[in-house]
């Protein structure tokens, strides 16, 4: 089975006003988990938010990815402009055409890009791994960001369609 790591919108702009939960750490995990699978020959996806007028704003230094975890060349980049990665661009495409059968999610925000791509995923049938320490969001007015994680890992692994694995144990190679 041919895997995938997919990298969301892990850009600058997580990185201010105000920066999202333990940001560093997890751009730390991240790029032990893109080091891990270039070592495995996996593929990397990035999927890079832009929203005109804000820190998403395509072209702008917050925009760009940490240089990191930058993508090199060969990398795929799929740019979105909503939460779903899959709508109107081409990596359902791509997935299908490298037969991609199961990814491995990290990136930021998870209870919006992170929840929404993971069910996206499930549902088209991809073997969906969320990496539960390497995810994030910022708090929100209702929730503090920490449950937030808490609860959309606790989600994921009742629906039953969706593994979790902490970025530690992580077993990348095709299955």
């Amino acid at each position: 089975m041919k895997s995938a790591l997919l990298v969301i919108d892990y850009q600058n702009s997580i990185f201010i006003d105000p920066p999202a939960y333990q940001a560093t750490m997890v751009l730390e995990r991240i790029q032990i988990l893109i080091d891990r699978a270039r070592n495995a020959r996996l593929s990397i996806i990035y999927v890079q938010h832009e929203q005109a007028g804000s820190s998403w704003q395509a072209g702008c230094e917050t925009w760009q990815f940490p240089d990191r975890i930058a993508p090199r060349s060969g990398d795929f980049v799929s740019p979105k402009k909503c939460s779903s990665a899959f709508q109107d661009s081409t990596l359902q495409a791509h997935l299908a055409e490298h037969r991609v059968q199961k990814i491995f999610v990290c990136g930021y925000a998870t209870e919006f890009c992170i929840d929404t791509n993971v069910r996206h995923a499930a549902s088209l049938k991809l073997e969906t791994v969320v990496i539960s320490d390497a995810h994030t969001t910022r708090d929100r007015p209702h929730l503090a960001a920490h449950k937030i994680i808490e609860h959309h890992n606790w989600v994921w692994s009742e629906l039953g369609s969706i593994r979790l694995c902490q970025s530690d144990s992580v077993q990348f190679g095709d299955d």
